[in-house]
């Protein structure tokens, strides 16, 4: 079921949402200051083209550094990104079969605002619980 899910979601949402994380990628790489931010921005539109079945988890040893980097992260590249996953869940969320979609869409809001310090698991992982 999840396969089914996730190439109906690939179509509808996923391969845009995954280009936007790879532009953002692209962007951040530019600088040598911002490759961390580059790096999870390529981890990100990994989960992005195939989010069911996957969750994030909030990493124990992620620090001040992370939270600093998630703040310069909102800054610059995540209040449009996460407006992407806005636009994109209401839009899906117009049709019945769309609306598990939309709501996959809301799920990756948080991760599109604070990528560093986070990880994405498979559900099935027994660490995979908050």
């Amino acid at each position: 079921m999840k396969t089914i899910l996730n190439v109906i979601w690939l179509v509808l949402s996923g391969f845009w949402l995954a280009l936007g994380y790879v532009l953002a990628g692209i962007i951040c790489c530019v600088l040598i200051i911002t490759i961390p931010f580059g790096i999870a921005s390529f981890r990100i539109a990994g989960y992005a083209l195939w989010p069911f079945g996957r969750t994030t988890v909030e990493r124990r040893d992620a620090g001040a550094g992370s939270m600093i980097g998630n703040v310069i992260w909102i800054i610059f590249a995540g209040w449009w990104l996460a407006l992407g996953h806005i636009v994109t869940g209401l839009a899906l969320c117009v049709t019945i079969i769309g609306i598990p979609f939309g709501i996959a869409n809301f799920k990756m809001i948080p991760i599109s605002l604070m990528p560093l310090g986070r990880d994405i698991v498979p559900t099935d992982a027994p660490f995979a619980t908050r």
